[in-house]
């Protein structure tokens, strides 16, 4: 058995769906720029925090903060409105360095994505991987087992430990885009 299956089959795709929202971000942006439509940019954080606000929906459901929906198809929606917000987000923020605060809040919810993305492919593909690879391996001495799995185990004991980053990132990301938004406002030139 090949070492590092599980870096190449399970960590490869997770990491190619990151690079795809950057791409996206950077596409649109670069159309807005090309058809001379920046201004569109300026005004897309607001649908993106919405949609990632309306995001939120799975994670009350889970700690049964409310009652309605189920939760795999809630998982769905959430997922697909974090990436829909955070692709408007990324491409309200552009390449324009303006504003730290703003930054921040961008950093905060990058760091978000990233460890939304480990929960979503890379735990549930790694303990499915694990699991079948011992499978695989029943019957064999538990040492040659413990040494041809040892890297996939130390993969998966690694990304475990996702929910430890995501959820004080999401505080510091919610804290952060809401500092930025209370900015915008005061700040904004209301003539």
């Amino acid at each position: 058995m090949p070492k590092f299956n599980l870096l190449r089959r399970d960590v490869a795709p997770f990491l190619l769906s990151l690079m795809a929202l950057g791409a996206a971000a950077i596409l649109a942006d670069a159309a807005l720029h090309f058809l001379k439509l920046v201004w569109i940019g300026r005004y897309l954080g607001i649908p993106g925090v919405l949609l990632i606000a309306g995001s939120f929906g799975y994670s009350l459901r889970k700690r049964q903060l409310i009652k309605v929906g189920k939760p795999v198809p809630l998982l769905r929606l959430h997922e697909r409105m974090a990436w829909a917000g955070s692709l408007l987000v990324l491409v309200h923020a552009g390449i324009h360095f303006n504003a730290i605060l703003a930054w921040l809040a961008v950093g905060a919810m990058l760091v978000n994505i990233t460890s939304g993305l480990t929960g979503k492919y890379l735990l549930q593909r790694a303990r499915k991987h694990l699991d079948a690879e011992r499978a695989a391996l029943k019957g064999r001495p538990v040492a040659e087992v413990e040494d041809t799995l040892y890297w996939d185990t130390l993969t998966v004991e690694v990304i475990k430990r996702w929910r430890v980053v995501h959820i004080p990132i999401t505080l510091a990301f919610t804290v952060l885009a809401l500092a930025h938004i209370l900015g915008v406002f005061l700040f904004w030139g209301w003539r």
